[in-house]
């Protein structure tokens, strides 16, 4: 009975967030003026409000460890005879565990966005948002039927439009927010209409029921196989907008526009974490066909590779990070693709701290970055401008550097257990998925280290830079590689007066554009008798921005360790704690090592794959402060064959793969083509046929006006030469013969 009312007590978990959030936001509308005062205690509230959820869900998640049951309470919602639809929430395993990811990050980011977000006059609203969309991603995963589940996927996606588009004020904020509104749309309403062909077939929109119906008419052949598959895919077409899949991944960049602990959220444990928890709460329904596994899992192949190779040559800090997240989403619906749904959820959460790391991380960067070269993102994201900051910010280098090894898979980080289980069974599935998988991690290792490297190693470039547009170069972005270094030959070489600098100070400015060694004390044209004697330099934030990351650091580095086991067995995520609780027992610890030392050493090949993408990306950053631009494409091959690749690839980077150029051409140039056609119809074709009726009836009313003018004397003469003319008819008219 004690469980009963535990599990009874769930609702809690979303109704926390979604209260401070109505509270928050009603507040500040009614109040705007007591909000800004009391704005700290509006933050304390929606903290509190998570903090209580995530307690909940803990103590139930307890529970479940001991009994592994299944429970649902149900409320009637449309309570007719035709048509029986309740409302409710489900406690399984997979509920359990996805609230407490969405509690243990969400909370970390909350307080770290009390610091972040600050100075910004939206504070009250931001928070406001911020619940709302941990309640629609807790309510998302309650839900006991598919009608829930649509309602709460889009309030996520509505929030999350609010959240992108939080700055509405900048162009750039307000496109970004419609692109991804738009781009969801798509997947949406594909949900929609495989959520209508269930309910035809099934004739139920509860999972559980639903799943069974399905699995039982198709095996007896009832269902038109290809309307069973259409029904499907269109169904997954929802997670492959909603976690940024190939072709409609596009949104995802653009999404780095709203403030960066959204950024933390959205990728971590909210936005994309959606599609994947649908794939795995009605798998049963996508294992019936495997037309549609192979899709997922290819669909997903290409994801991770796309993703991989789009984030090789990113200068923006968390546009690189974006792309980083769409790969690694790849590998979750690869993994589901091929029937291991465990190791895709297990990758969901191993993954979700290590981003929400790097994210928050990067979120202090950016917010040290403003001080020194003002509040741009095209300088204060951009790692070109960065540099050294581990010396500056040394417990946020450590903790981006934890973060950005666990993505590259090396052991004993989260990350690592859970990609080198999808690798391996990519493997025993396809040798091409394998392929994908392994080539992947090589690639994965190479462009986390670089963003590392360029941002945190080497010397601060900021001062040299602003330095070199004092003597009005030309601005960064057009002359730095985005390998590394300058091109020299764009590099003018005239002063402001027009005037050839001489050999000597010509020498020093491009010594200090390929970031080598420069004197900060001397003659005139140094940088220091430029800056003056007190030169800007990032700071480490303060301790609300800290403490976030050093407590998101901990799961990075034995997130992975909880999982292994159940995993392994094949218990998926239901025995998560198990494990845990057994290596309490000294009996037990000799029997566990030895696991891990079985699956150290059956990784060693996409180890391998990954130290060797790391090794690279240190061989061409590790000493970036000294490296030109020949000198990297030296590094990386010399060969003309090598360095067409390279610059190929580097294109294909910066041009986001060419796919947005596409679209543009294609589909939107296409649906402004016929909106044009469209609208010409409307004036020439239909305004014209109203218009012209309504002028022809006003030309005929103007005569006839004119022609009645109410003088007798012509009336009369209008009737006599009317019976004239009648008269005249009537003589002409040819007399019939008799019969």
């Amino acid at each position: 009975m004690t469980v009963e009312l535990s599990n009874k007590s769930a609702y809690i978990i979303p109704l926390c967030p979604l209260v401070a959030s109505c509270l928050t936001g009603s507040f500040s509308f009614f109040f705007p003026k007591a909000t800004r005062s009391l704005r700290r205690l509006c933050a304390a509230s929606n903290i509190f409000s998570l903090v209580v959820a995530l307690f909940i869900s803990f103590v139930l998640i307890w529970k479940q460890t001991e009994t592994h049951s299944i429970q649902q309470y149900l409320w009637a919602w449309i309570p007719r005879s035709d048509f029986h639809l309740k409302i409710g929430f489900l406690i399984d395993p997979l509920t359990l565990i996805m609230s407490i990811l969405v509690t243990t990050v969400g909370l970390p980011v909350m307080v770290y966005s009390d610091s972040y977000m600050c100075h910004d006059q939206g504070y009250a609203r931001f928070y406001a948002y911020l619940s709302l969309f941990t309640a629609s991603m807790l309510g998302l995963v309650f839900s006991p039927n598919m009608i829930q589940i649509y309602v709460f996927w889009e309030l996520v996606g509505m929030c999350s439009y609010l959240l992108i588009g939080f700055w509405f004020a900048r162009s750039s904020a307000a496109t970004a927010c419609q692109k991804a509104f738009v781009t969801n749309r798509i997947g949406d309403f594909g949900l929609l209409l495989g959520l209508l062909g269930i309910y035809w077939i099934t004739g139920s929109f509860d999972i559980y029921e639903l799943c069974d119906r399905f699995i039982e008419l198709t095996s007896n052949g009832v269902v038109n196989p290809t309307f069973a598959t259409t029904v499907i895919l269109l169904l997954f077409l929802g997670p492959v907008a909603k976690s940024a899949q190939f072709p409609l991944h596009v949104w995802l960049p653009d999404a780095m526009e709203g403030p960066t602990p959204i950024s933390a959220l959205i990728h971590a444990a909210t936005m994309v974490a959606a599609g994947i928890f649908l794939i795995a709460r009605i798998f049963k329904l996508f294992s019936t066909s495997s037309t549609v596994m192979s899709t997922i899992s290819w669909v997903g192949g290409v994801t991770t590779l796309s993703g991989a190779t789009l984030a090789l040559a990113q200068k923006d800090l968390k546009r690189g990070l974006a792309y980083s997240t769409m790969s690694q989403l790849g590998y979750m619906v690869l993994a589901s693709g091929i029937g291991a749904p465990q190791s895709a959820l297990f990758h969901l959460i191993t993954h979700a701290y290590s981003k929400a790391l790097l994210f928050s991380g990067s979120g202090s960067v950016i917010h040290s970055m403003e001080k020194v070269v003002g509040y741009s993102p095209n300088k204060s994201q951009n790692i070109f401008f960065m540099g050294g900051l581990r010396k500056y910010m040394p417990i946020t280098g450590i903790t981006s550097l934890l973060g950005t090894l666990s993505l590259c898979g090396l052991p004993p980080l989260a990350c690592f257990w859970s990609k080198d289980q999808i690798i391996t069974e990519s493997w025993s599935n396809s040798p091409y998925l394998g392929l994908i998988a392994s080539g992947t991690a090589g690639l994965t290792s190479f462009y986390t280290f670089r963003i590392y490297l360029l941002t945190f190693e080497g010397e601060f470039r900021a001062n040299q830079i602003n330095y070199m547009e004092s003597y009005n170069f030309s601005p960064p972005e057009s002359v730095l590689h985005s390998w590394g270094g300058v091109q020299l030959d764009l590099l003018p070489k005239q002063t402001s007066n027009n005037l050839t600098l001489p050999d000597k100070k010509q020498k020093e400015l491009l010594k200090i554009a390929n970031f080598g060694p420069v004197s900060t004390s001397g003659s005139h044209g140094t940088i220091q008798s430029y800056f003056g004697q007190n030169l800007l330099y990032p700071q480490e934030s303060n301790f609300s921005m800290v403490l976030p990351l050093i407590i998101l650091a901990i799961p990075t580095l034995f997130g992975g360790l909880i999982g292994i086991d159940s995993v392994q067995k094949g218990y998926g995520l239901n025995l998560l704690f198990d494990w845990l609780i057994s290596i309490l027992s000294l009996s037990e610890v000799h029997k566990h090592f030895q696991k891990l030392m079985e699956i150290l050493i059956s990784s060693i090949p996409s180890l391998s794959v990954s130290l060797i993408g790391l090794s690279i990306s240190f061989k061409v950053y590790g000493h970036f402060d000294k490296v030109s631009d020949t000198e990297v494409d030296e590094k990386l091959g010399g060969v003309e064959v090598v360095n067409g690749f390279l610059v190929s690839a580097r294109n294909w980077s910066l041009s986001r793969g060419y796919i947005d150029y596409y679209y543009k051409i294609y589909f939107v140039q296409g649906v402004t083509s016929i909106s044009k056609l469209i609208l010409h119809f409307d004036q020439w074709i239909i305004d014209g046929f109203i218009n012209g009726a309504g002028a022809l009836n006003l030309f005929s009313g103007e005569s006839i006006r004119h022609a009645k003018n109410g003088r007798i004397s012509q009336y009369l003469f209008g009737l006599i030469i009317g019976t004239i003319i009648l008269l005249q008819l009537v003589v002409d008219l040819p007399i019939p013969p008799l019969p």
